[in-house]
């Protein structure tokens, strides 16, 4: 469904974010960008929504590709049109309007598509607490509910794909694994492909079918989680489960090297 051939980025064409990424998505399917602060998964998933332009960024070299088709000149809107919906980091809804009403301004995704209505009911249903503050005005609530909402939101336009940026950051681990078992239900149940950018490696785990770890803008590893969860470098960089003796920070700058040059 989603393909990213690659692609390099630079903001202000000074700036280098991402190194030759490439990665698959297929359909239907939950895969998990990994990696640390600054790794370049965040810049990814603008790369893919057409955001960058909005914030000084480009892609100078490679291609991303949308059912098929390239999307490098799609503006942001228009691939909202096509299916692709984007949650990203830090939930953006509006606060200032009810629950709602911040579903109802996310209808603009159905524009142009035949036979498309906004399911209201449907989104209350998969989430009953915004049920119960529809009329609240949306700066009021929890985090777990905004993040609820900023779903919500991208549900509205019925998407083939959701682009997830960090779901999990500033909730309750509860709250956490409550967000992740919705997001398992919204790709088993209404078939929707996901793309999960993810600092929490132990949860996307275990909901993700396939994750690409991220290491200064370029992939380091790649495999499906059940490898990825058993190899021991993962376990020990990435899952903080290491063995007996202690790894000084030169080990760790090593594995990084070997990793981004030898994967």
């Amino acid at each position: 469904m989603l393909s990213v051939n690659n692609i390099e980025v630079y903001y202000h064409r000074v700036v280098q974010a991402l190194r030759g990424l490439s990665f698959d998505v297929p359909e239907g399917k939950v895969v998990a960008l990994l990696g640390s602060n600054g790794a370049g998964k965040t810049t990814a998933l603008k790369a893919i929504s057409g955001l960058l332009p909005l914030e000084y960024g480009e892609v100078t070299d490679g291609d991303i590709t949308f059912g098929g088709r390239s999307v490098l000149r799609d503006e942001p809107h228009t691939l909202v049109r096509r299916g692709m919906g984007h949650v990203r980091e830090g939930r953006r809804i509006f606060a200032d309007l009810t629950v709602h009403d911040n579903l109802v301004a996310a209808t603009y995704a159905l524009t142009g598509r035949k036979d498309a209505t906004p399911d209201f009911d449907d989104i209350y249903d998969l989430f009953p607490r915004l049920k119960e503050r529809r009329t609240q005005a949306a700066g009021y609530l929890s985090g777990g509910e905004q993040q609820m909402l900023a779903l919500g939101r991208a549900l509205i336009g019925k998407p083939e794909i959701i682009l997830l940026d960090e779901p999990s950051l500033g909730l309750a681990p509860k709250l956490v694994l409550e967000i992740f078992d919705t997001i398992s239900r919204i790709n088993e149940e209404r078939g929707a492909t996901i793309l999960l950018v993810e600092q929490n490696a132990n949860v996307a785990f275990s909901h993700a079918h396939y994750g690409y770890i991220l290491e200064n803008g370029r992939v380091v590893i790649e495999g499906d989680v059940d490898k990825l969860r058993d190899d021991d470098d993962v376990r020990e960089f990435y899952l903080g489960v290491g063995g007996a003796e202690s790894k000084s920070f030169r080990d760790v700058k090593h594995y990084k090297r070997r990793k981004r040059w030898l994967s």
